[in-house]
């Protein structure tokens, strides 16, 4: 990976971190997190319109992501639903970017170096040190974990199929941005309707009341949110898709970060080792 791939990943990492920082000082975080998609939608549809649809050759790629991320929403609900989003977030995202790099080879065709393979899995142990930081406590919340390892498992799934996707684009001579894009404006329904549909009628009018409360906030994530992933499917068309994916996992460090500079929780001893090991990984990956 180039140096300047690298850092725009972290900067993505960064923004991927700031709304789910958001996201964890909120009080009603599945509001919050729909909140974030409909009006990271709503921010999309007039960039849609000025750069212009992708090509035809990638709305399979879109359909099969706007699927999978169906499934995403049932397990990210279900997690949320049984355990704290402490808890089943670093599951997560750090199993996601190891079982993208163990089905790469059969999936992509691709392979990584030995100094990558050591990045990702730096990467992984590094996510589950800092964001488990009480990794017994996760051991008895078993329909949790359960949720979010197969939420771990779906985000492979549309990791794959937006990395295959966007290279398409690239190919047939658009830009990352059309897919994005595209791909924001159609998935900024289906969790918010979720979220909608399972609370009652005294709880709608209360999503309204927060809503209110919470738009130019909730915005700012969108924004952060489509900014975040626009520079990870960009990075997979210039660099292996396992190795983005794992590079963008780091969020959870910046997310650490945020959580102890501003909701004042907690470092300690294991979360720096963490730190640490990440670092390591994110120097493998340059390396690799």
């Amino acid at each position: 990976m180039s140096t300047g791939v690298v850092l725009a990943v972290l900067c993505g990492a960064l923004l991927h971190a700031a709304w789910n920082a958001l996201v964890k000082s909120s009080g009603d975080k599945q509001l919050d997190i729909a909140l974030v998609h409909f009006l990271g939608a709503v921010v999309s549809l007039p960039l849609l319109l000025w750069v212009g649809l992708p090509p035809r050759e990638t709305w399979p790629f879109l359909l099969a992501s706007l699927c999978i991320h169906v499934a995403y929403y049932i397990t990210l609900n279900g997690a949320y639903q049984h355990g704290e989003l402490g808890t089943t977030y670093p599951i997560m995202r750090g199993s996601a970017p190891m079982i993208v790099a163990l089905g790469s080879s059969a999936v992509l065709g691709e392979t990584l170096a030995p100094a990558a393979w050591l990045g990702v899995c730096a990467i992984t142990v590094g996510v589950f040190l800092v964001g488990l930081a009480r990794p017994g406590e996760a051991l008895h919340h078993g329909r949790a974990i359960g949720f979010a390892l197969a939420n771990a498992v779906v985000i492979a799934g549309y990791t794959f199929v937006d990395g295959s996707g966007v290279r398409s684009a690239v190919e047939h001579g658009a830009t990352a941005a059309s897919y994005v894009l595209l791909l924001f404006v159609l998935d900024g329904l289906p969790y918010p309707a979720l979220v909608v549909a399972r609370r009652s009628a005294e709880g709608r009018k209360a999503m309204v009341a927060y809503a209110r409360r919470r738009w130019p906030l909730a915005t700012l994530g969108g924004l952060a949110s489509l900014g975040s992933y626009w520079i990870a499917l960009w990075a997979m068309t210039h660099a292996p898709v396992a190795a983005v994916s794992a590079l963008r996992e780091t969020s959870v460090l910046f997310a650490t970060a945020l959580s102890v500079l501003v909701l004042k929780e907690r470092f300690g001893l294991q979360r720096a080792a963490g730190a640490v090991i990440i670092v390591g990984g994110v120097v493998a990956l340059r390396l690799g």
